[in-house]
């Protein structure tokens, strides 16, 4: 009888843990109860996505503000579902990696299908996250260029232009300029396919948090540019040096 009682409280014991476990997996995995009984801020992480170097695999870029912490990726199943479904996504672990030296990150996703993506963050104790992102890797794979033009007649303040490429929907365009190191120096927002260093005049969001430094003749620098859709994937990407 001992014998029979230790193996139905062990049978117990077993069901009890690992149905708790599974059940409480599902329910991590999910955006809708992930954020249930949260402060949530809605469509206020600046986030894009791109096809990435290596084959099989996006890059989902985020700005992480200072202070953020508990960067998390949340992806549907498909694109075949309504993007503001919360219930649709389910969350993922991909590595998280710095751009620019930190101040951007990005997860690196191992993709075979296109699909809806959000990240979120935690930031002063409520949970922000991203529009959707859609993913489109396979329709639409990012276009890479390695040159933009560059007016440098006044050479601490060079002007670059560009244009779209091979898609004609970009919807708005982010510049960024790095020292030779990668460190990061500005980051704006334009609706033209124009700035001007460090021209704020046409600048529509600005994610740089003082004053950037005048270039100097004799230096190198990087110039990145992201042209971004409605439903925030790169249509062009170009990296490229300059010394103005």
């Amino acid at each position: 009888m001992a014998l029979n009682k230790l193996k139905y409280y062990s049978l117990f014991f077993i069901l009890m843990v690992y149905g708790c476990s599974e059940d409480s997996f599902t329910a991590l995995s999910s955006l809708d109860v992930a954020l249930n009984g949260e402060t949530v801020v809605k469509d206020n992480v600046i986030a894009c996505a791109a096809s990435a170097d290596k084959e099989g695999f996006v890059n989902v870029f985020f700005y992480p503000r200072e202070g953020a912490t508990n960067f998390r990726y949340f992806e549907t199943e498909d694109i075949e579902v309504d993007k503001n479904n919360f219930e649709a996504y389910i969350e993922k672990a991909p590595d998280v990696l710095d751009v620019f030296n930190g101040k951007l990150k990005r997860f690196s996703v191992e993709r075979f299908k296109e699909k809806w993506v959000i990240v979120s963050f935690t930031e002063a104790g409520s949970i922000h996250i991203s529009n959707p992102i859609q993913l489109k890797h396979i329709t639409k794979p990012t276009e890479r260029l390695n040159t933009v033009n560059i007016d440098s007649a006044n050479p601490i303040m060079p002007i670059f232009t560009w244009q779209d490429g091979l898609y004609a929907d970009s919807a708005i365009y982010f510049q960024v300029i790095t020292d030779v190191n990668s460190n990061f120096l500005s980051g704006t927002y334009t609706f033209e396919k124009m700035f001007q260093y460090y021209n704020l005049d046409n600048v529509v969001l600005n994610i740089t948090e003082k004053s950037p430094p005048n270039l100097i003749q004799t230096k190198n620098y990087g110039f990145t540019l992201m042209a971004v859709s409605e439903d925030n994937w790169v249509n062009l990407l170009v990296e490229t040096n300059f010394s103005p």
